[in-house]
């Protein structure tokens, strides 16, 4: 199983201090991981406010394959996958590309390392 970020603790400080990366179907929110935890981890978060059970579990789903297809969790950083109302009428591959252009908005910052990014 990958590294997911499951202290509520910890989720509340990458929403406090982390920095956020739109897209149009989630929301990404990257900090830096704390010196004593080198390995990057993740959490998909899909409100109750946005849809019921059903379309929750396919948002975090869709979130889950996309982190997967993005090579993450990323050393060295929490991020966390927030999905929108609208994540699962966009398309896949276009949910992919602006993934892809997110993580190189990441590179660009200096929270991960280029090799990551292809």
């Amino acid at each position: 199983m990958r590294n997911t970020i499951k202290s509520n603790t910890d989720i509340s400080a990458v929403f406090t201090r982390g920095k956020r990366y739109n897209s149009s179907g989630m929301t990404f929110i990257v900090l830096e991981a704390p010196q004593h935890d080198p390995s990057g981890r993740v959490a998909f978060i899909a409100g109750k406010k946005n849809g019921n059970a059903v379309w929750r579990n396919a948002a975090k789903r869709r979130m889950r394959a996309l982190c997967n297809e993005l090579k993450g969790p990323w050393p060295g950083i929490y991020v966390i996958f927030l999905a929108k109302r609208n994540i699962l009428e966009v398309s896949y591959r276009k949910a992919l590309n602006e993934g892809k252009k997110q993580v190189h908005a990441f590179q660009n910052r200096g929270a991960i390392s280029s090799s990551l990014c292809r």
